[in-house]
C-alpha cells in the first residue's frame, strides 16, 4: 500500500514538473495556433463600427415601458400599453447607444447618470431628480451591450395624463440625450 502511494505521488510530481515545464516554454510566433484569430473582414467591420460609435451621438436603440424589470440586456416583455393603475410601479427599460469610453491601465471605463422628470399634459414638472440613477463600469473591451432600468413609484399621482422624461447623462463624452414616455393612470377599483 505504501509503494503505491509513493508511486501516485511521484506521478503527480512527475505531472507538475512537465506542466511548470510547459508553461516556461514560449512558442515561437511561426509555430502558434491563429486559426481562432478574427478574420481581416471581421476586425476591418469592428474598426468601421467603433468609428461609427464614436462619431454617432448619445441615443437609444430600444426605449420602452416593461411588465416587469429586465434581467439583462435584451431580456425584457415590452409593455402592452400606456396605461396603469393608481399606485402601480412604471418599470422602463432602455438600450443607450454611442455613449463614450476611456481607456486607461484598469481598462476601458463608461459611466452614465439618468435624471428623470414627471411632466402633466401642459408640460409642468411634478417630480424631478438630476442622476437618479447611475451605469458605471470597467471592462478589459467596449462593452456596447448596456441596458438601463429603471423602477419608479409614483404614491398619490392620480388619474390623467403624464409623461416620463429620462435624461441619461455620459460622463466621459459629457453627451446628454432625452426620450419621452407618454401614459396615463387610472383609478383603482
Amino acid at each position: 500500500m505504501r509503494a503505491r502511494a509513493q508511486r501516485s505521488a511521484l506521478r503527480v510530481a512527475a505531472m507538475i514538473g512537465a506542466a511548470v515545464v510547459c508553461l516556461g516554454t514560449q512558442v515561437p510566433a511561426s509555430a502558434q495556433d491563429t486559426s481562432s484569430a478574427p478574420s481581416a473582414t471581421y476586425s476591418q467591420a469592428l474598426t468601421a463600427f467603433d468609428q461609427a460609435w464614436d462619431a454617432a451621438p448619445l441615443g437609444f436603440a430600444v426605449r420602452t415601458f416593461v411588465d416587469v424589470p429586465a434581467k439583462g440586456f435584451g431580456i425584457y416583455t415590452p409593455r402592452t400599453n400606456q396605461t396603469f393603475a393608481a399606485g402601480e410601479t412604471l418599470h422602463v427599460y432602455a438600450e443607450p447607444i454611442a455613449y463614450g469610453f476611456e481607456t486607461d491601465s484598469e481598462g476601458t471605463r463608461y459611466s452614465l447618470n439618468a435624471g428623470f422628470k414627471l411632466l402633466n399634459p401642459s408640460g409642468q414638472v411634478l417630480a424631478e431628480e438630476a442622476q437618479f440613477a447611475a451605469f458605471t463600469g470597467t471592462t478589459r473591451s467596449r462593452k456596447r451591450e448596456l441596458s438601463t432600468q429603471l423602477s419608479f413609484g409614483f404614491e398619490g399621482l392620480p388619474a390623467g395624463s403624464y409623461t416620463l422624461a429620462i435624461d441619461l447623462s455620459d460622463v466621459v463624452s459629457g453627451q446628454t440625450a432625452t426620450f419621452s414616455l407618454p401614459f396615463s393612470v387610472v383609478a383603482g377599483e
